[in-house]
């Protein structure tokens, strides 16, 4: 694809940063391949200067030696220091610092930050001792510190004590809404019918790297075929690259927790009773992980009449496509198709392939609330509550459970996802029973709405039943 997409809010945000003439500590997070080096290389085209440094991937035996060895190799190219032995990372952070320009704006990316951060505990105070005697004292200077390992950002950086007060900025880039990754189809994207656009999406989500992938002028299961039906395929090798790259000795566990939530979001009991594992230690910094990685997410539900939170009472989900798709359907053929014997078949004959569409368009609507909220007329209104609402059985109460539920002073908003090929009247009737098994004062609004992809019934729209209706194939045809 020519040209970059999205991000347009953050670039923003970005340049004014550029602006300041003091020096910023920015720190930038996001999941694997959702683009955060592209993203700053994109912000640092406006700024005077740029410099770009990487860690070396972890592997088995890597040293501290050698991720310094690296780094004054990406010094030596980008600015007239000589090539030299650093012997710790004090030395390379003031040989850096004696490097960049005085004038003008500067953007050094510390990318991988983790990695860099290999075989040395210390290596947070160092740069925090660097930011304080050195970076802080250049004007025009934006460090940034990046990488996909989140936990080890917010474990060392933005909730470190020795870091507080300093950082100027934190981008945390999710995958991007429905609207911009129609752009990967280019031109075509007009002429490709939405139910291609979402088998796409089905397995790629909204992050970048997936979607540069595309080649727009084959159809959807070619496409999913090449990416991760074939064992040169970049979809068939990512999942290990995932958790080799990112959670390194957690790798295990958090496989474990992923696979537990393939068929649908469960509480830490049901996790920790899935596993039989113990609620906290490994298990809960495992979950914090993939939470911070942008693989899964917590919802925290919220009680509909007060907008109070329950801080006891969250499910745990897989906010991933391609982490869900990897696990029911690639993991499963992956020798089949390392040995040649796997047998091309339709997508939509895939097995439970309706239910998990359901939980994948449910993803993708969830990581675009944006544009329901002005579908429904609410992008100049507080909303003060949005997200997926589960009410637990009780003496009182039925269960009930909402795939979207939006809060605002004058209206609760009831919005039930579809994504099927033909969707009969039988909706009306789940949602009316929500509806009725729902707490709330009788001195509430009660909003219903249908977001959906795929043929509406006519009688659906003749009851008059729903207050809105929004198709979601609209929004993915560019």
């Amino acid at each position: 694809m020519d040209g970059y997409i999205g991000r347009q809010a953050e670039r923003r945000e970005f340049t004014e940063l550029l602006k300041k003439r003091t020096a910023s500590l920015v720190t930038c997070q996001g999941r694997r391949r959702v683009g955060k080096s592209r993203f700053i290389e994109e912000c640092a085209a406006a700024a005077n200067h740029f410099l770009s440094f990487i860690g070396l991937p972890p592997r088995e035996g890597i040293t501290k030696q050698e991720q310094l060895d690296s780094f004054s190799g990406h010094l030596t190219k980008q600015t007239a220091a000589p090539r030299v032995v650093l012997p710790d990372w004090p030395t390379a952070f003031q040989l850096l610092a004696s490097q960049l320009p005085t004038k003008g704006s500067v953007v050094v990316l510390l990318d991988e930050i983790s990695w860099m951060a290999i075989g040395d505990q210390d290596f947070a105070g160092h740069l925090k001792t660097a930011w304080d005697q050195l970076f802080s004292k250049i004007p025009g200077l934006t460090l940034v510190l990046c990488g996909s390992v989140s936990s080890w950002i917010e474990e060392n950086i933005l909730n470190s004590t020795g870091f507080v007060g300093r950082c100027s900025w934190q981008f945390h880039l999710k995958p991007l809404p429905l609207a911009e990754c129609v752009a990967f189809w280019g031109k075509r994207a007009s002429r490709v019918a939405a139910a291609d656009k979402w088998r796409v999406l089905a397995v790629t989500g909204g992050v970048p790297s997936y979607l540069e992938q595309i080649v727009p002028t084959r159809s959807a299961e070619e496409n999913i075929e090449r990416l991760c039906f074939h064992q040169g395929g970049m979809l068939f090798h990512e999942f290990e690259r995932i958790f080799h790259d990112i959670f390194t000795r957690r790798a295990a566990t958090c496989r474990d927790i992923v696979s537990t939530l393939v068929s649908g979001p469960k509480s830490l009991q049901q996790i920790s009773e899935a596993l039989e594992r113990e609620r906290g230690g490994s298990l809960g910094d495992a979950l914090t992980d993939l939470e911070l990685a942008g693989f899964l997410r917590k919802d925290r539900f919220f009680d509909p009449a007060t907008g109070k939170t329950r801080p006891r009472d969250h499910r745990y989900r897989i906010a991933d496509n391609y982490l869900r798709f990897y696990l029911k359907y690639i993991e499963p053929a992956k020798e089949r198709i390392l040995k040649g014997l796997y047998q091309r078949q339709p997508i939509e004959t895939l097995e439970a392939w309706d239910a998990i569409m359901g939980h994948q368009f449910e993803t993708l609507v969830l990581d675009s609330l944006d544009e329901v909220f002005e579908r429904l007329g609410l992008k100049n209104r507080a909303v003060l509550n949005a997200g997926p609402y589960a009410q637990g059985k009780t003496l009182r109460l039925q269960a009930c459970q909402v795939d979207l539920m939006i809060r605002t002073r004058q209206a609760v908003y009831v919005c039930e996802l579809k994504f099927r090929r033909h969707i009969g009247p039988g909706v009306i009737d789940e949602v009316r029973e929500k509806v009725a098994r729902l707490k709330l004062p009788k001195t509430q609004t009660v909003r219903t709405i249908l977001i959906h992809s795929g043929e509406l019934d006519p009688s659906i729209e003749a009851s008059d039943y729903f207050d809105h209706l929004l198709n979601a194939d609209e929004w993915v045809m560019g």
